[in-house]
């Protein structure tokens, strides 16, 4: 499977507990990230501000190790600007990662990983990120595994804590993924910079409990698994 993400962290802190899920039962998982998430607001002055991105490139490296993942794709588009850059252009880095894994596990079907196509979280890299990875899957007849929270805990983070966490829309049939998360702790903290002091992943984490909402878009003409 490949994930598809905006920021260094989302992988660990998003999908994190479904990536280890996923690689515990033997799916051969890689990554490409599209920003090294340098206009954080966190932990800026840990990193001396302009060094950011390179300290957040580390620990997403250190994440990739703790989740298992069999290789990184981390590209350097501006954090924040992803909405600005040519979907074809997007499409053409997941497009050239799946080919690779193609070439080297020719005989093993692909599927995408992605956040939920609001973004989770309301971010814009995030939508263009899994509006991507959207495209190619169906460009390609590939399944896509999307990733939120529940309505509740969306409700809960925007009431508490002023977030705009989304859920699934209307109509939509998730599974509830039941997740060990201690694969997904030591991936979180990897990335010191962005889990010091986060309130919001804290308070999602504990709300979430050991459930992950998941929900698989089929290629087109078949049934979900």
């Amino acid at each position: 499977m490949l994930a598809v993400v905006a920021h260094p962290d989302d992988e660990s802190f998003g999908l994190g507990a479904v990536l280890a899920h996923l690689v515990a039962r033997g799916v051969s998982v890689s990554l490409v990230c599209f920003t090294h998430g340098e206009a954080s607001t966190l932990g800026t002055d840990a990193t001396g501000g302009s060094d950011l991105g390179t300290r957040r490139a580390a620990e997403l490296r250190q994440a990739a190790d703790q989740l298992g993942l069999d290789g990184v794709t981390l590209l350097d588009y501006p954090d924040g600007g992803l909405p600005a850059v040519p979907d074809a252009e997007l499409d053409a880095h997941v497009e050239a990662r799946l080919g690779q894994l193609a070439a080297v596990r020719p005989r093993e079907p692909a599927a995408l990983v992605a956040f939920e196509r609001a973004g989770v979280t309301g971010h814009l890299d995030h939508r263009a990120a899994t509006a991507a990875a959207w495209r190619v899957a169906t460009r390609h007849g590939l399944p896509l595994l999307e990733w939120t929270v529940s309505p509740e805990v969306a409700h809960a983070l925007n009431a508490e804590l002023g977030t705009r966490f989304t859920s699934f829309g209307p109509g939509a049939s998730p599974c509830a993924l039941h997740v060990d998360r201690s694969v997904q702790a030591r991936a979180v903290a990897c990335h010191v910079s962005q889990a010091s002091g986060n309130a919001v992943l804290a308070r999602r984490l504990e709300l979430q409990g050991a459930v992950e909402l998941v929900r698989w878009l089929p290629p087109a003409g078949h049934d979900a698994p």
